[in-house]
């Protein structure tokens, strides 16, 4: 008896089970094959592998995976399915140079030869200056490809970067010249002949410039009592807040004199105004004679902290940093006492913006202040200065070559758009994601995997269509992507599958892609529907065409909803019989 029992026990239960396993599995199928609950086309190609069929009096599921739903693929004509791929174009792909001189004739002295093969070019003569040409040194590759994507679904893009030989540099001294610098200025005006010749060693090509700061000429950082501010302190000169002395140039010798007749000032608190100095220094690039192709080094020399942004409100200044260059016919910051003080994230901008490094000179005390300040402007690095600057020679040096063995790449890609990237640097074995490769010397080539995907369209259709960079960080060189976001079908608008007040829709709706769309007040396959007095609208309808209201499939996912009842497909064997029934 209890044998018999547990046998029947056992019976229910495996009954239970496969009533609950064919009550789910419509369910569990639409979660295996995301594009049956689609009822639209450009709802259909926003999901991954998905393909459309817009021929019309179609009797199959319009969205389904052409590799799964073989019979669908098969009936569906061809000129009538959308099942857009990923596609890729290169526009400008120029071949990687290494840069410097190459030997020229005739009247083409002065013309670049960038076209010529890198082996080619590095076998030209380079000893005389008079008889050569500069070559465009070209370090990333390519420069500007298309790129159509479909939604989620990633694309992988191979580019390659290397560093140039004999590339330009320019390198811009920007320095704290309050009271308690004196002793480094002079360190630096005798050093001066010593940095240009360090220099000369990496680039033949290379330019030299200076500017001071000391802050804003209004309390409380400044003693505004007129005597002092003709002489804040004992042999000091009048306060300023910036001042660009001397623009970058190949006169290097003029460096020495202009550093050691500099004179330093006074101010009362201890920050500087050294971000107004910065702000100025990178957007006035006419003024301080930033180059297009050169690394751009600007080296921030200081013993004492800074003010940024909500600290002009001390001194009853509260417009916000415009970012905008603001220096008069002599090099002196205009603006120092009529707008704030720049934001740490306002300074990265411009870093980014113009591809600057930025090398933070500073003493032992400050070092610790300014490398957690490296974490938040890009491409910028800290070093310790002693006390009289007497190293600042090797710390330039030996910062340049931090910055130049490393390149890591950045982007401006939108928050739509994805960007991961792969690369084995220079190690064997296949790629791992990392943007950034240290240990780089000149020549070196290498390869990185950019792995582009649209997570969504944007609202607003203007924005399908984006550019933005990948660049290495520090150079102004960039791979331009042009991204088309593959968002809707080309069936959905005007043409031979649009038709306004479609009889196919019963003249109260939009013949898209095959398919209805109903106007207001109507709704159904061919919007025969319309809601009756007593059902409160389309919502009910239409979700009586489903289990619950967790459900996002109508039918089970076995037949269309037709004005609020299901209309079941037949089965494609007609004997074919369930050995259960159950009711929803």
């Amino acid at each position: 008896m209890v044998g018999s029992t547990f046998l029947i026990v056992v019976i229910f239960s495996e009954i239970c089970i496969r009533m609950k396993t064919m009550a789910l599995a419509p369910e569990r199928l639409t979660g295996m094959n995301p594009c049956i609950s689609k009822q639209t086309c450009h709802e259909c190609i926003q999901t991954p592998h998905c393909a459309w069929c817009a021929a019309p009096n179609f009797n199959e599921k319009r969205c389904f995976l052409p590799n799964i739903n073989t019979k669908i693929f098969a009936t569906c004509p061809e000129e009538y399915t959308w099942n857009p791929d990923n596609v890729f174009s290169m526009v400008r792909h120029r071949n990687l140079t290494k840069g410097g001189y190459i030997a020229t004739s005739g009247n083409n002295s002065g013309s670049l030869s960038s076209s010529l093969p890198t082996s080619e070019s590095s076998s030209w003569s380079t000893s005389s200056f008079s008889s050569a040409g500069r070559q465009e040194a070209i370090q990333i590759w390519p420069q500007e490809v298309n790129l159509k994507l479909r939604i989620n679904e990633a694309h992988r893009m191979s580019f390659s970067y290397s560093q140039a030989e004999d590339y330009p540099v320019d390198l811009y001294y920007l320095m704290d010249l309050s009271k308690s610098m004196e002793d480094d200025k002079q360190k630096l005006s005798d050093l001066g002949q010593l940095l240009v010749e360090s220099m000369s060693k990496i680039t033949s090509n290379f330019r030299l410039g200076f500017g001071s700061f000391v802050d804003k000429v209004v309390m409380p950082y400044v003693n505004t009592m007129p005597k002092s501010l003709i002489e804040p302190c004992d042999g000091c000169a009048a306060p300023y807040g910036y001042k660009n002395v001397m623009r970058l140039s190949t006169d290097t010798s003029a460096f020495a004199s202009l550093v050691s007749n500099a004179s330093v000032s006074g101010n009362l608190d201890a920050p500087e105004g050294g971000f107004d100095a910065i702000m100025q220094a990178i957007v006035c690039r006419r003024e301080i004679g930033w180059r297009e192709k050169a690394r751009r080094l600007l080296v921030f020399s200081t013993d004492a902290g800074f003010h940024y942004a909500g600290d002009g409100k001390l001194g009853g200044i509260i417009r916000p940093n415009d970012g905008i260059c603001h220096l008069d016919h002599t090099g002196l910051y205009t603006h120092s006492s009529e707008q704030d003080y720049p934001s740490i994230s306002q300074i990265n901008l411009k870093v980014k913006q113009n591809a600057i490094n930025i090398i933070w000179a500073v003493t032992e005390e400050q070092i610790s202040v300014y490398k957690r300040l490296t974490k938040h402007v890009e491409g910028s690095f800290a070093g310790k200065l002693s006390n009289d600057s007497s190293n600042i020679v090797e710390l330039i040096r030996e910062q340049y070559d931090k910055i130049s063995s490393s390149v890591e790449m950045k982007d401006t890609a939108s928050s739509a758009i994805k960007v991961r990237y792969l690369s084995n640097c220079l190690n064997d074995g296949p790629p791992v994601e990392t943007s950034k490769c240290d240990g780089l010397k000149v020549g070196t080539k290498v390869e990185f995997i950019a792995e582009i995907e649209v997570t969504s369209c944007p609202d607003n259709r203007t924005e399908w269509k984006q550019k933005f960079d990948i660049y290495p960080v520090g150079i102004n060189e960039t791979l331009t992507v042009n991204l088309e976001m593959l968002c809707d079908c080309e069936c959905e608008h005007d043409g031979s599958m649009y038709e306004p007040n479609s009889p196919e829709c019963n003249g109260v709706g939009t013949l898209k892609c095959g398919v209805c769309e109903c106007y207001d007040g109507f709704f159904g396959k061919r919007c025969e529907c319309s809601p009756h007095q007593e059902i409160t609208g389309f919502d009910k309808n239409f979700l009586s065409c489903r289990p619950d209201n967790t459900s996002l499939v109508d039918c089970s996912g076995r037949g269309t909803c037709a004005c609020g009842q299901c209309e079941c497909e037949e089965r494609e064997n007609s004997e074919e019989v369930s050995a259960f029934h159950y009711s929803i």
